[in-house]
């Protein structure tokens, strides 16, 4: 079986009541462009996007396929990330966090509120995070949402510039 674009969402009436098959596809593969995947029936699935999943990706319950009977939807599995808390009377530290994040090319998404962030957990980066004034950083296993991300969860690499 061939899947070529998303066909709608687990959430569409079209396809309730019907049995769902997941693929596990982990964040940072959500945004690529070929897939190859053995469903728990033991089906082979194939997933070949057009350019346009470069910009989207792929998310929670998105549908790839259907046989009429049941569907094949993505699973975006929790992650390893680092949870940062700005101290509200450290709103300067807002920038310093953000600026490096980005100077490392890495992921990030907005948290709960204004003085929250998430970024995909390295050790080097907790320890970097861990320092700044006025900041807090724990280890945490999150489902990260493509609609909070502040950069390219692609992982920086459409950026412009070169160093």
């Amino acid at each position: 079986m061939i899947a070529e674009n998303v066909i709608g969402s687990t959430d569409d009436p079209r396809f309730a009541g019907r049995p769902v098959e997941y693929v596990d596809v982990s964040w940072h593969d959500a945004f690529k462009k070929i897939h190859r995947f053995t469903l728990p029936s033991g089906t082979e699935l194939g997933v070949r996007f057009g350019d346009e999943i470069l910009r989207r990706g792929l998310r929670q319950g998105d549908v790839l396929a259907e046989d009429g009977r049941s569907v094949v939807a993505v699973n975006i599995p929790a992650a390893d990330v680092i949870r940062i808390r700005v101290r509200s009377d450290h709103p300067g530290s807002i920038a310093k966090v953000c600026y490096e994040i980005g100077n490392c090319h890495a992921a990030l998404f907005r948290g709960t509120d204004a003085f929250e962030f998430v970024t995909p957990y390295t050790e080097p980066m907790l320890k970097l995070l861990s320092g700044i004034h006025g900041v807090s950083a724990d280890r945490a296993s999150l489902c990260l949402d493509f609609d909070r991300s502040v950069s390219n969860p692609a992982g920086g690499h459409s950026h412009g510039h070169s160093h």
